[in-house]
């Protein structure tokens, strides 16, 4: 359920990308189980080869031409979805100790079969990301922290900078009209500092990345409730 491998790996080649036989073949073994799952739980609204090879794929892996990730690093996707952008990440990158953490379970036992069937070797943890960010096991424990979500930046960086180790990386991929200049309060509450902002084109789509440096530990009193994160941003 992608495009065909000729094309598909000249698409990426032209946006600086190498894909490797191998990567294609696992992703098109993700694009089956996607199409597949999707019609037993709702995963995806697109669920057609241009637009999981476009919307889903390459925007997921163009992450790595706008934000630097070192060689084995711990990476946390938080509210992961349907696995983007971690599990692309993960299938481009083998060295990285990849984590989804995902609020719905029925997304996890997705998630779960693709890392099994792959053999990518991921953690899938079922779990709201602002209760998993007071866990002492997961918090300010991660190099990277990545989100391709819809919450406004203050309320993102809330839930997603608390997993982050000082000296690591919160980086969260974002829709064109964004203003991540909203967001300097918050980040700079939880510890963060805005390091890089990039606007990119996606085959005619605009699109962002922000990059977020941890700087200084976030305050134990951080994350809060999802009512107050979203009622109450930084």
């Amino acid at each position: 359920m992608i495009i065909e491998k000729e094309k598909f790996i000249g698409l990426f080649a032209e946006n600086d990308i190498t894909i490797t036989d191998e990567m294609y073949e696992k992703l098109y073994e993700y694009s089956e189980l996607l199409v597949d799952w999707n019609n037993k739980i709702n995963l995806t609204a697109i669920t057609d080869p241009e637009g999981i090879t476009v919307k889903h794929f390459l925007d997921s892996l163009l992450i790595f031409k706008h934000a630097d990730i070192k060689e084995n690093a711990s990476v946390i996707d938080v509210g992961t979805g349907a696995g983007f952008p971690g599990v692309p990440m993960k299938i481009y990158r083998p060295d990285l100790k990849v984590t989804l953490l995902d609020s719905l379970n029925k997304r996890i036992n997705f998630l779960n079969e693709v890392s099994e069937k792959t053999e990518l070797h991921m953690e899938c943890i079922h779990g709201r990301a602002e209760e998993c960010g007071r866990k002492s096991e997961l918090r300010e424990s991660f190099d990277i922290a990545v989100a391709r979500a819809v919450a406004a930046m203050p309320v993102l960086c809330e839930y997603c900078l608390p997993y982050v180790r000082v000296g690591g990386y919160f980086i969260a991929m974002k829709g064109p009209g964004e203003d991540i200049s909203a967001a300097e309060n918050a980040v700079k509450i939880l510890g963060g500092k805005i390091v890089k902002i990039s606007d990119y084109d996606l085959n005619g789509d605009g699109r962002k990345i922000a990059v977020v440096k941890k700087i200084s530990h976030t305050p134990i009193k951080y994350p809060r409730n999802s009512g107050q994160i979203t009622k109450k941003p930084l």
